[in-house]
């Protein structure tokens, strides 16, 4: 089946959960995910980091962007194929060209919801993860671009709604995305 005859007509529609690291983009997108299973509903949960993490990276593409897109793409057509009607995607867009860059490659509409935390909460979940993954050498540059990057976040403005999960369980923080992206 292709995704131009679905059985019930629904559109494919995606939704990037965007964010600076440690704020629960990816625990957020695969809770995400359960309740659409919940729901009967076909999709496809992605973490875009996973997406270009090969090595090494190009010199002027150090975050491997350019494969995350192809990469992207390719798997978009495939889970197309397969019947999905949701897109959840979790990774970061920093400005409108990566959010129309991401929107090109999935070749339907995309909303973008952006999770927030206090960055002293966002630093005791970066603390605990790398605790927990045993990579205390990393932890340093991952506490320093968190700060970076929700400045950067707070600029770009690109996000059609915020969710602040400083003080909201995770699986709170699900529900809320679904019901706000108009997904429920």
């Amino acid at each position: 089946m292709n995704h131009h005859d679905r059985a019930n007509g629904a559109e494919p529609r995606a939704l990037l959960i965007t964010g600076t690291v440690g704020v629960g983009k990816t625990s957020a997108a695969d809770l995400l995910g359960d309740l659409l299973s919940d729901a009967g509903v076909p999709h496809a949960v992605m973490d875009l980091d996973r997406l270009c993490q090969s090595w090494p990276a190009p010199e002027d593409d150090p975050f491997n962007f350019a494969l995350l897109l192809r990469n992207l793409r390719a798997l978009t057509a495939n889970f197309l194929d397969a019947g999905v009607e949701r897109l959840v995607l979790a990774g970061v867009a920093e400005s409108t060209a990566d959010r129309d860059a991401y929107q090109a490659a999935i070749g339907m509409p995309l909303k973008v919801c952006r999770l927030t935390a206090d960055l002293p909460v966002v630093h005791s979940r970066l603390r605990h993860r790398h605790e927990t993954d045993n990579d205390p050498e990393s932890l340093p540059w991952h506490l320093e671009r968190a700060d970076q990057l929700d400045k950067v976040l707070e600029q770009a403005d690109i996000a059609d709604f915020t969710i602040d999960t400083t003080h909201v369980a995770l699986p709170a923080v699900a529900s809320a995305i679904l019901k706000t992206a108009g997904w429920t």
